[in-house]
């Protein structure tokens, strides 16, 4: 089957971008478009994007300007818009129907997709599907330091809305707040209402277990609300600075049958479009995998999936463009993702995963998102190395060796 000319255009500088122009470049030799705010690596200096700084990229006047000035740029070609972040994603699922006749996209509806993005909402869903989630309070800003929580410490504090928690502007704030005791979440509260944040934050049971306890999930739903593509990854390390605590830093692909229907089932009966990723992560108490969050989009680690032989951009471009029936594939390949060096990899993820990881490493399935050779120059080379220096630095400042903690 043919596919008609098309351009990827994407929003986001970081490495979610650069995985995905990666995979459109592997599968289409096609080089996308993408806006970010900021002029910096990953997706600058790259010869298989064409990077456009804009630093009002997050206004929704600005960004559907962009969307309208490259569907007229590529008047002969069909425009796929792909947000690679949670605030381009809110902007494309609300504005979408003030796109260009030639451009196109798969998102949910701006209403679906602030219910399932707001966490409160998310996990009324999951209790009404049967799919365990961590024991949860929602807080609100008025209640102050006059409540009470029937779970112990230590205690997990993150935003119901992502988006408006960003938006303030306060860098200094944590993505999730880990709290030892009650004094720490008090004072975690203060800080984050202090910022300037208006909106509810989720207050959460600690799931015991190191970061191998760790699980995402990443699908794509076609424009029926069909799912065509699942693959989960077993994190074995995160990130764990103040600012990257969460972010994969290595995942192997894995196989779990029951867990991918569970969610699949959820997704087909809401009528979900588009790419989501699920975080989770299996209680060793009661030996339950527990649902975090739901992105509504491809996550920053989505290269796992294409380095596991399903390239994400080929599901897009089958479904939208070529209008193929794609059949459900629940990904059994194996495959070593990660965004460190191996070295550090190695350092830092416990010894009983070390002879499965060098195996695949000798299978030829090591894939770090960044080491593409179609976009090496000597600057790239630089700026990879230079990135890999950092991550050894802030991996030695704020990861703990294994047996560090139990």
């Amino acid at each position: 089957m043919s596919t008609p000319p098309f351009q990827p255009l994407l929003f986001g500088g970081d490495i979610n971008v650069y995985s995905v122009a990666r995979a459109f470049h592997e599968a289409y030799g096609v080089k996308s478009i993408a806006f970010g705010k900021f002029t910096c690596f990953p997706c600058a200096y790259s010869s298989i994007i064409d990077y456009r700084p804009c630093p009002e990229n997050e206004d929704e006047t600005t960004f559907l300007n962009n969307v309208k000035a490259v569907a007229a740029e590529c008047a002969s070609q069909t425009v796929l818009v792909i947000g690679c972040g949670d605030s381009y994603v809110k902007m494309a699922a609300h504005l979408k129907g003030q796109f260009p006749p030639n451009v196109t996209c798969n998102y949910i509806s701006g209403e679906m997709l602030d219910r399932l993005t707001d966490k409160e909402q998310f996990y009324a869903l999951c209790d009404q599907y049967h799919i365990d989630h961590p024991a949860t309070f929602v807080y609100d800003g008025a209640m102050g330091h006059d409540f009470s929580l029937p779970w112990g410490a230590p205690y997990i504090a993150k935003p119901a809305d992502g988006v408006s928690y960003w938006a303030t502007g306060h860098r200094e704030l944590k993505k999730v707040y880990l709290c030892q005791n009650w004094g720490q979440l008090l004072a975690a509260l203060d800080e984050v209402y202090a910022a300037g944040y208006r909106g509810k934050m989720i207050l959460q049971e600690f799931i015991p277990g190191d970061d191998t306890y760790m699980r995402v999930l990443t699908n794509y739903s076609d424009q029926h609300g069909k799912v065509k593509l699942m693959c989960l990854g077993h994190v074995l390390l995160e990130e764990h600075s103040p600012h990257g605590i969460g972010n994969h830093a290595v995942i192997i692909t894995e196989y779990d049958q029951k867990l991918c229907d569970s969610l699949r089932q959820m997704l087909e009966d809401l009528g979900y479009v588009g790419f989501s990723n699920f975080d989770i992560k299996l209680d060793r108490r009661d030996g339950k995998y527990k649902v975090f969050e739901i992105n509504c989009r491809q996550g920053r680690s989505n290269y796992y999936v294409t380095g596991a032989g399903q390239n994400i951009a080929t599901y897009l471009v089958g479904d939208l463009l070529e209008g193929r029936e794609l059949p459900l594939t629940i990904t059994k390949n194996q495959t070593l993702w990660r965004m460190i060096p191996q070295f550090v990899a190695y350092r830092f993820i416990p010894r009983s995963y070390h002879r499965q990881m060098k195996a695949l490493t000798r299978a030829g399935a090591d894939r770090h998102p960044m080491e593409y050779r179609p976009d090496y120059t000597p600057s790239r080379l630089w700026r990879i190395w230079k990135n890999h220096i950092g991550n050894f630095v802030r991996f030695r400042k704020y990861c703990k060796k294994p047996g560090d903690e139990q």
